[in-house]
């Protein structure tokens, strides 16, 4: 079938990347990451720059300065070449309403030179098949939930059997249901391909991604494995449950990484090398702490990326 081959298992590498806008924001400052084959995320609240960077890896725009290598091709002066092996998810996609899913993806297909009838009605079927979406073929696209059209989203992408699949904020608005459906499928992606999935949602990233890194301002805070981020968090992390208006008086005296509610009352989780306090309690560690830990600067793992680059 089309999507059986398994591609050539080439990494993506960028180095020193910077892009600047005419109003004055520095959007990107000396990015540098080795992405390997399989799932990558990229982590970061909105406004950090994930998108700018998803879109000169699509080729949408050209960075300032710096280099991007697809295995031998060069991103940045072969556009053309790249494009032949992208597929790209953007955070936001227009469909037609009223023409079916089968119709409109064997549209997309002749539009990427998929041209002979039969092998691309093939395709089509088996696209469709993968994205889940082979008994909604007749139904039009306006009638689509949301998630069913990010998988449309997806199988558009995937015309072309792609090396580099860029999925940016995938499911963001999707139902619990969906978004487990959804993360299923790019799990899948990841067997195949080079997928970076740029997100603001952690559970995200945990729970599909076996490198990532995490962006804020331009630059890359971290990069690491996910799990060795959490060990490496261990015995750092204590809890306290506490009355909401004593929340001023405690970012004072600690660092506070994250709060939320809990039964009316606030918990807040606090970094600390030592126990802070007699009213808190140690708490395992997990992909959350790391981000507000790193968000904050307390947590500052080996491979730590600063303005000169990467640091060993």
């Amino acid at each position: 079938m089309f999507m059986e081959q398994i591609p050539e298992k080439i990494e993506l590498s960028i180095r020193n990347i910077s892009k600047s806008y005419p109003n004055g924001i520095k959007a990107l400052t000396n990015i540098s990451l080795e992405i390997p084959f399989g799932m990558y995320g990229l982590l970061g609240p909105n406004g950090a720059g994930k998108s700018t960077l998803m879109r000169i890896l699509a080729t949408l725009q050209d960075p300032d300065e710096g280099q991007i290598f697809l295995g031998n091709v060069d991103v940045v002066n072969q556009k053309d070449e790249l494009r032949k092996t992208l597929g790209y998810l953007p955070q936001d996609f227009g469909l037609i309403r009223n023409v079916s899913a089968e119709k409109l993806l064997d549209h997309f297909a002749i539009l990427k030179g998929i041209i002979h009838h039969s092998f691309r009605k093939e395709v089509v079927e088996d696209l469709l098949k993968q994205t889940n979406l082979w008994d909604k073929r007749k139904q039009k696209l306006g009638s689509f939930s949301g998630g069913m059209k990010q998988r449309f989203g997806v199988a558009v992408s995937l015309l072309g059997n792609p090396k580099l699949m860029i999925v940016d904020e995938p499911t963001a608005g999707l139902d619990p249901a969906e978004r487990v459906r959804f993360l299923n499928l790019l799990s899948k992606l990841g067997e195949n391909s080079v997928v970076i999935l740029s997100t603001h949602i952690v559970d995200d990233v945990s729970e599909l991604c076996t490198r990532m890194a995490i962006i804020d301002k331009g630059r890359i805070l971290l990069e690491t494995e996910p799990m060795k981020a959490v060990h490496e968090l261990k015995g750092k992390i204590w809890r306290r449950l506490i009355d909401k208006k004593l929340l001023p008086e405690l970012e004072q005296d600690y660092q506070i990484i994250s709060t939320k509610l809990l039964s009316g009352q606030t918990v807040v989780h606090v970094f600390s090398d030592t126990i802070p306090g007699y009213n808190f309690e140690p708490v395992e560690p997990d992909l959350e702490d790391v981000y507000f830990s790193t968000m904050g600067g307390y947590y500052k793992s080996p491979g730590r990326q600063t303005e000169g680059g990467l640091q060993p």
